[in-house]
């Protein structure tokens, strides 16, 4: 009876979203998602599979990191969560700040944070929200380093990830799909942003151990000093951002 009751308990949610899988499964996961998010890299939930198929054995490290680090310490027990809230309060912040940035960010693109899958397939509660906080970040990061969200932005910025958190989703991306991207910008990417991305990652604060939501009011130049943070170096015409999204008519 003792060992039914272990075993069904072995399989309970360790959280309400989470799924058991075993090593064969996760595998499979792992490969099928990777195969869909090279071909169809705007599926997030394909994105967020491979991630947390692939990247489980990385995140001990990361949250030991944070362990470490006061500010880090405080945002494991405090588990801050970046929402359309989140956004909403932003907007409110003074011009020039780091609020307003990432405000204008998620405007201009008409992005949601509420629309990221939720992490499924980790199978430790705390480690669950390490990759989920490594992912409600994310676009703070592009703030930060000044990336756009196209595929050659998200590549350098993917390249920064992966100095910064060593997960390898984050390298794979890298990899695979920059072959997306024409032979001209492929070069362009390879000497001079993964280049940048290497020297920024190594250069700022652990990403991970920042505390962005008290840092919404301040100067975001400021900021970036605070956390030596190297902007990306601006792309050529093609690849910049082309302007806000306008609103999708009824």
């Amino acid at each position: 009876m003792s060992n039914a009751v272990s075993q069904l308990c072995r399989y309970m949610p360790l959280y309400p979203t989470h799924m058991h899988l075993n090593p064969i499964q996760k595998g499979a996961v792992a490969i099928l998602s990777a195969m869909g998010a090279l071909l169809r890299p705007g599926r997030a939930d394909l994105v967020a599979a491979v991630g947390e198929t692939t990247g489980e054995w990385v995140l001990p490290y990361i949250r030991d990191r944070m362990r470490r680090d006061p500010v880090g310490e405080r945002i494991l027990a405090e588990r801050p969560r970046v929402t359309d809230a989140t956004i909403e309060l932003c907007r409110g912040m003074p011009p020039g700040s780091f609020g307003a940035g990432y405000a204008k960010f998620m405007g201009d693109r008409r992005f949601s944070a509420d629309e990221r899958p939720p992490v499924r397939f980790v199978d430790d509660e705390e480690l669950a929200y390490v990759i989920t906080r490594a992912r409600e970040v994310h676009d703070f990061w592009h703030v930060l380093f000044g990336c756009h969200t196209n595929v050659f932005g998200e590549l350098a910025l993917k390249g920064l990830e992966f100095v910064q958190t060593g997960l390898p989703m984050t390298g794979l991306a890298v990899l695979g799909a920059q072959y997306r991207l024409n032979p001209a910008d492929r070069e362009l990417l390879q000497r001079h942003y993964l280049p940048w991305a290497l020297r920024a990652g190594s250069r700022s604060s652990d990403l991970m151990c920042i505390y962005y939501e008290q840092h919404f009011e301040d100067n975001l130049e400021e900021m970036r000093r605070e956390h030596r943070i190297i902007p990306a170096p601006p792309p050529p015409q093609h690849l910049r951002f082309k302007g806000p999204k306008l609103p999708v008519q009824a």
